[in-house]
This record gives structure tokens, sequence and C-alpha cells, in this order.
């Protein structure tokens, strides 16, 4: 039975809808983000279930389904790490079928940096709660400075869509997401004792062949046409909204391009006669599903 959207909305709205909208208004007109307050709602309700997988049910579970590996992380930094992968996993299903759905929208096609659908709203809301989650940990447990860079960056750009800007390039760049299924995987096996394992081997030339394709070649083919975009348009926009805008998008495909060497040298050490599980740390590749880097 078909459901008017109006119904829906009305149908799912809770009782902190309408105290979190007013909390937006300030903000909104502050930023010039007409459309943040009618999302703003779920922007925190992600940023609250993004949380509390980190904290509360990642645990839980990670303790019951791997009581071994899980429970024999000893420092505050790798159980942190784990979880942070939990959570990077869930948010890769959630935003991922999300962004494609905006693909078909006759309405951002036709305008790719002004244009607006709803379905934007709701994917990058869901993205924000993400970021803003994501940055405050990296601020929190500082690791590197690539990942509080990454968090930042991401939130401040998507934030943007909801003026709105970009809401054909926000979902898109979201694909990069893709990579980071295949890259908590690799991490698991690490901490589930299976390092240089036949898995890992073809995982990893999984998330190598899907992180080159989404977040390179795709990723700097997006990057071409977004700056092309704002090139002409350049005369609407001022000048430091215009660097401010190339710089992000250059910085996040710079990170790109560096974890990319950091995975594949990361993943020929797990083949080595003598390899052993290695830590983050020692890796170096992101740990945050930032590369989701991703999502830009």
């Amino acid at each position: 039975m078909y459901i008017p959207a109006r119904v829906q909305s009305v149908a799912m709205a809770l009782p902190t809808d309408a105290p979190l909208r007013a909390i937006a208004q300030p903000i909104a007109r502050l930023l010039n983000l007409p459309h943040l307050p009618d999302h703003f709602p779920l922007l925190v309700y992600a940023f609250a279930l993004f949380t509390s997988v980190h904290l509360v049910i990642s645990p839980y579970l990670s303790a019951r389904i791997a009581p071994i590996s899980y429970g024999k992380l000893r420092s505050k930094r790798a159980i942190n790490q784990w979880n942070i992968q939990v959570v990077s996993l869930f948010h890769v299903f959630i935003v991922l079928p999300l962004a494609l759905s905006c693909f078909s929208s006759e309405t951002l096609k036709a305008d790719k940096l002004w244009g607006w659908d709803e379905r934007v709203g709701r994917t990058v809301a869901v993205a924000c709660g993400y970021f803003l989650w994501d940055a405050l940990d990296a601020l929190i447990n500082f690791d590197d400075l690539g990942f509080l860079i990454h968090g930042v960056s991401c939130l401040t750009l998507y934030m943007m869509t909801f003026r709105p800007f970009l809401g054909y390039y926000a979902p898109r760049f979201l694909t990069w997401e893709l990579s980071t299924i295949f890259l908590n995987i690799h991490r698991f096996l690490d901490k589930t004792g299976y390092t240089g394992s036949f898995a890992q081997w073809v995982n990893g030339v999984i998330l190598l062949s899907t992180f080159f394709s989404v977040r390179i070649v795709y990723g700097w083919y997006l990057t071409i046409d977004f700056m092309h975009s704002l090139y002409a348009v350049r005369h609407e926009l001022s000048l430091v909204y215009l660097l401010a805008f190339a710089a992000g998008n250059l910085t996040l495909n710079g990170l790109n391009a560096i974890w990319f060497y950091k995975m594949i040298y990361a993943i020929r050490k797990r083949f080595d006669d003598d390899a052993k599980p290695l830590t983050a740390a020692a890796d170096g590749t992101p740990s945050n599903g930032a590369v989701d880097a991703s999502a830009h």
C-alpha cells in the first residue's frame, strides 16, 4: 500500500524532533544552512547511534561473538580500535544504500551544485552524524593527525550540503566507503589470528582493487568534474569559499593516495615468511573508516 511521504514523516516523528529542530534554527541562520533544521534530528540520532555502538553495543557483542580475540586486547587503544572498526562497518552498511538511492535524482543531475533532493538530506544527515562521532573520537583518542583532519574536513564539507550545495557530489563521494568494508575485514582477520592466511590474501586483493577503483580512479574523476563545476560558478562564490572547497577536496584525495601506498606496504608484509599480526599503528592504514577516507 502506498503511503505518502508526508504521512510517513509524521508517523515516524519522535517527541524530540521539534526541540532539536528549534536548536538547529539559530545554527542554520548563522551558517546559512536552510535545510539543516529539517534533518538535524536525524543527524543527532545518527551520532547517538554510532556513539552507542562504539561504547556499548560493540563491546557487548564483541565479548560474546569473539571472546578470545576481543578478550586478549589489553590496552585501551587496542580495544578502542576494535570498537571503531565495528562502528565503521555499521556506518557503511547504512550510508552506502542511502547514497546510492540519490543517484537517480534528476533534480541533482540538472543542477550539480545547487540542486536539492530530500534523499540527499537524509543521506548527509547520517554521514554528518558519523563524521561528528569520528572527529570527536580522533580528537579524544588522538592517534594520527590525518584521522583528525579527515574527520573535521568531511564533517565540514558534508554539512555545507544543507545550504544546499554539492547535493549531486556528496552521495557520490560517499561511495568511497565501499572500500572500508574490506579494510575492516582485513584488520579483523589480523586480530583473530588469520594474518597471512588465504582469506586475508583474497580480501587484500579485493581491498586494494576496490580502494583503487572507488577512491583513486572514480575519486579523481569526480574531483575533476567537481573542480570544473566550481570553476563554472567562480563568479558566484567568494574566493575563500572556492579555495576552502578546492583545498578540502584535494586534501582528502591526497590522504587517499598516502593511505593506498601504506595499505600496499602493509598487505605485502602480511605474506612474508615471518609475517606476524601488526597493529594499526604499525601498518599505518586508517583505522576509523575514514578512508572512509571517505568519504569525503
